[in-house]
């Protein structure tokens, strides 16, 4: 442990390893503890994690609690893998131990609210959850109250009004909408080697954002066919710069009893247009 970037005990594993450091050690303060636990493994961070409570982090002589954000409990088995897993990837792009903690608990917290491992058990006919990210348990769960799932796909790189109107009214089409958004990698071949602007953690954290939109899921493919074969939506939403006709992904929806809906876009507002002013004012 000593020289690690952070640390990632949950309570019970902090109260365990202070007691074998003989540290003194208060289950009703797991700030401190973190703080102590640092200090003893001369770690850069240490994370704390409290169940729906959220975290404590200490970094240096600094002390912040991170709250879980109040989502809905579920089964909270592998939320400390998640924690773990997601500042891991944070710190291999170079973001601070502040910012990897924050996004590990919301992970973690998003997580739980969707099923945690609950939503990798046999279900059926119901989508393959690797390809769905963890969403399976709560697609499934629209689905038995008799909801519709909408879907789109898009590489949403530099998000703008025409995208928030478009998800928008995407989402009024049923009672959750996926996006599907392209990798980095999909878009490079897609757009060329200039692209994409903003890197899939950036594009993805800005679609969760929005209100309209409930779940994001990343495919590495030229086109969604394979995501969508997985999801399986009752609705599959595209702009209106495509027609049916055109799609490659039609014929699969059809083929389950979905439907296809083509929305109108926002005139004028397109990233390329976006990025045709900015090299301008250049």
């Amino acid at each position: 442990v000593p020289g690690c970037a952070v640390v990632t005990p949950n309570l019970a594993e902090a109260l365990d390893a202070a007691g074998a450091l003989g540290l003194d050690a208060d289950p009703e303060r797991p700030g401190e503890l973190a703080r102590a636990l640092r200090r003893a493994w001369e770690a850069r961070a240490v994370v704390v994690t409290v169940g729906s409570e959220g975290a404590w982090l200490a970094e240096g002589d600094d002390l912040r609690q991170i709250p879980s954000g109040g989502r809905e409990a579920g089964d909270p088995c592998g939320a400390g893998d998640r924690v773990a897993a997601s500042i891991a990837a944070s710190l291999s792009r170079r973001e601070s131990a502040a910012t990897a903690a924050v996004r590990a608990v919301a992970d973690a917290s998003r997580w739980v609210a969707e099923g945690g491992a609950a939503g990798f058990r046999g279900r059926g006919n119901q989508p393959a959850p690797s390809t769905l990210d963890g969403f399976a348990h709560r697609i499934a769960r629209t689905r038995e109250a008799g909801g519709v799932v909408v879907a789109t796909g898009g590489c949403f790189d530099v998000l703008h009004a025409g995208h928030a109107q478009y998800l928008r009214a995407a989402r009024e089409l049923g009672d959750l909408l996926v996006v599907l958004l392209n990798s980095d990698a999909s878009v490079r071949r897609l757009k060329g080697p200039g692209r994409p602007v903003n890197p899939v953690a950036d594009r993805r954290a800005l679609l969760e954002a929005l209100a309209s939109v409930d779940a994001v899921v990343v495919f590495d493919e030229d086109d969604p066919r394979h995501a969508l074969d997985a999801l399986r939506p009752d609705v599959w939403v595209k702009g209106g710069d495509y027609r049916v006709a055109d799609l490659p992904e039609a014929p699969i929806v059809h083929g389950w009893g979905g439907r296809v809906e083509i929305l109108p876009l926002l005139s004028g507002r397109s990233t390329t247009s976006i990025l045709d002013r900015i090299s301008d004012a250049g």
